[in-house]
């Protein structure tokens, strides 16, 4: 919709209150979660309005929408947007459109842009992390978009080998849940960025990046994730490289996935780990101040999660637990098109409700549980 101000608010949603469950300062009262120009999406808030009916279309226009305000304006591959926008955008290719070749040219700058630093400055804080995230949206667009790999991608994962630890993992920060909170995290985005590039792991032949690869697998495989979260995504990263994990592990994992399924069909972050667990524990304080800490709500980011690895890991569809949690996602989308999750780290932004959109679309999609028709949106969207 476009407002009296001539500008996209996503959802046709004014701003709303910040009040039941969510209590916020008034310091962190904002207007807008994204805003560029002629796009603003209002801020994210957990008494927004649910939708009568599930609407792809909206779904798109705020991803879409969202992810273009952010690289715009921030000119950042962030985690929590850009990031993972290119990680889950193009797999939506059939159901939404091909997403704008302009965030490919925005990642390809980016890799550009990292091969003209030095090394000691590319291993620094987020750094590796960040190249993994390059990677691994390049070769998500090689996978669902052009088919094979490209020499973008090849030179994306090789700068990002060479970022590696030596105990085989990336570094990350440690202050921002889930995202940047742990180099487990980072790995594993690398380890799927490497898994994913069209049959480059097939073809490797350079000795040394083939031990690197081996060592990235002896990380996954002998490293105790930091909490449930992380054995989630390392039951993810699993389903793409083979003989990660044997059989009888990847039953446990499922199983442990299973076992923080809340009443309603739903699943909530906050019981995937306890508040110190997140990163150095720096958010420990706020969590444990949280009025639902005791009994959390499912969440958009964890639901869409969730369903999706089950789906990747081979659970069927028709399980009556996925069931369950398709039917949380189509009943819990609210006006603006996202679906709601507080965020772990301050109660501002709410930014995980972008991944939070994101991973319910593509757990709706396995599960063919989107509509057959494209919808009208701003797939295509380009810049003015």
């Amino acid at each position: 919709m476009i407002n009296r101000y001539g500008r996209f608010v996503v959802g046709a949603l004014l701003v709303g209150s910040m009040t039941g469950s969510q209590t916020v300062r008034a310091e962190d009262k904002i207007a807008y979660q994204y805003e560029f120009e002629q796009i603003a999406i209002p801020a994210a808030t957990a008494d927004e309005p649910k939708l009568a009916e599930f609407s792809l279309a909206r779904a798109a226009d705020y991803i879409e929408q969202a992810n273009f305000a952010w690289w715009k304006k921030r000119k950042c591959v962030a985690c929590h947007t850009s990031g993972a926008y290119l990680l889950s955008r193009p797999a939506l290719t059939p159901k939404i459109g091909k997403p704008s070749n302009e965030i490919r040219d925005f990642y390809v700058d980016a890799l550009t842009q990292k091969q003209a630093k030095q090394r000691a400055e590319l291993l620094r804080g987020i750094a590796p992390t960040q190249m993994a995230y390059i990677a691994g949206g390049l070769a998500e667009w090689d996978a669902h978009v052009r088919g094979n790999l490209s020499a973008e991608t090849e030179a994306a994962l090789r700068l990002m080998f060479e970022l590696q630890g030596e105990d085989g993992s990336w570094g990350n920060t440690t202050c921002w849940p889930p995202f940047e909170s742990s180099s487990y995290h980072g790995t594993t985005v690398a380890a799927m960025a490497a898994a994913t590039a069209p049959e480059w792991l097939e073809n490797l032949s350079d000795q040394e990046l083939l031990a690197k690869v081996d060592k990235m697998k002896k990380y996954l495989r002998t490293t105790k994730p930091p909490h449930d979260y992380g054995r989630l995504l390392l039951l993810w990263t699993s389903t793409r490289l083979p003989n990660l994990l044997e059989a009888e592990q990847q039953q446990e994992l499922i199983a442990c996935i299973w076992k923080h399924q809340r009443e309603d069909g739903g699943w909530s972050i906050r019981t995937f780990a306890t508040p110190a667990a997140w990163g150095s524990g720096n958010r420990a304080e706020k969590l444990r101040a949280e009025p639902e800490f005791k009994n959390p709500p499912s969440d958009g980011h964890q639901t869409g999660l969730a369903i999706l690895v089950l789906r990747d890991a081979g659970v069927p569809a028709d399980d009556g637990r996925i069931r369950r949690g398709v039917n949380w996602l189509l009943q819990n989308q609210r006006q603006s098109g996202r679906w709601w999750t507080r965020s772990l780290n301050t109660d501002r932004y709410h930014f995980i409700t972008f991944s939070g959109s994101c991973y319910p679309l593509l757990a709706l999609s396995r599960c063919d549980a989107l509509p057959k028709s494209q919808p009208t949106s701003t797939a295509s969207l380009q810049s003015p």
